[in-house]
């Protein structure tokens, strides 16, 4: 059986409320928001088979997994939500960095929250190294979370993190611009399947590439086939250049506000 990944974009944050609140860190879900996930709890179909959640360490996220598929950890005594630094947000404004651990670690202890943080390490917040926000390091972090995802025991699998990663998790970038660079809504979810287990005579490979399920690509109303991967790597440089004009320069370089060019092998 082929593990089936739900992806789930974040419910309403305060910073999705608008640019002014982008100074914002890590932060909250919004009321809304909160109905958001009441709302996805319900109609999320067969929550009976899913047998992991993880999310995003940033609060949006866990939260989001929380009060969304609560229900799921309750009936796996001892589950907890799997928070995971690689599926965090990609750009340095503060509303995408997250808290650091030891106020994190508190706010879950303090709550007696479902939560396992042993991925969480002092260093996750800083948007150098393995988090900078440029093309190369984003494409690494999300290669290894898939690997880290197929990698998994379990079979049907809820992931939380946000509308910029989403696009690199998946490579998917269609309307990638169309809200604030990203096509995704806050709490919808998508499903995937690791495209080489869908597809035996496709060769293993190391990045681990997500191929949307039919059903799920119906449920959003896309009837055309899933572009190629050398074609999302056209859409992907003209949605980058996009997203920089919505303000949100993503994939550049330190040194530039050029948009970072790298060949993908």
């Amino acid at each position: 059986m082929p593990t089936k990944l739900h992806l789930v974009r974040h419910a309403q944050g305060y910073h999705n409320l608008g640019p002014e609140y982008w100074s914002l860190v890590d932060p909250m879900l919004t009321k809304e928001g909160k109905r958001q996930c009441l709302e996805l709890s319900r109609s999320f179909p067969s929550k009976d088979a899913i047998e992991l959640v993880c999310a995003s360490p940033m609060r949006r996220a866990i939260y989001t997994g929380l009060e969304a598929f609560g229900s799921v950890l309750q009936e796996q005594q001892g589950t907890k939500l799997i928070a995971l630094p690689d599926l965090q947000e990609v750009s340095d404004f503060p509303c995408d960095v997250g808290s650091d651990i030891v106020s994190l670690r508190k706010e879950i202890n303090d709550a007696n929250l479902p939560v396992d943080l042993s991925f969480v390490e002092g260093d996750w917040t800083s948007k150098t190294g393995r988090y900078e926000g440029t093309l190369g390091k984003l494409r690494v972090r999300a290669r290894d979370a898939r690997n880290w995802l197929k990698n998994r025991p379990e079979k049907e699998i809820v992931v939380v993190s946000h509308g910029n990663f989403l696009h690199f998790l998946t490579e998917d970038w269609e309307d990638g611009c169309k809200h604030d660079a990203t096509s995704w809504t806050n709490v919808e979810y998508r499903t995937y399947e690791f495209a080489e287990e869908k597809n035996g005579s496709l060769e293993q490979l190391d990045d681990a590439p997500l191929q949307e399920t039919t059903e799920s690509r119906h449920r959003r109303g896309k009837f055309n086939t899933s572009p190629t991967r050398e074609a999302q790597k056209v859409i992907c440089e003209q949605m980058l250049i996009g997203w920089a004009e919505q303000g949100y320069p993503v994939g550049t370089s330190k040194e530039s506000t050029s948009v970072e060019v790298i060949e993908v092998e």
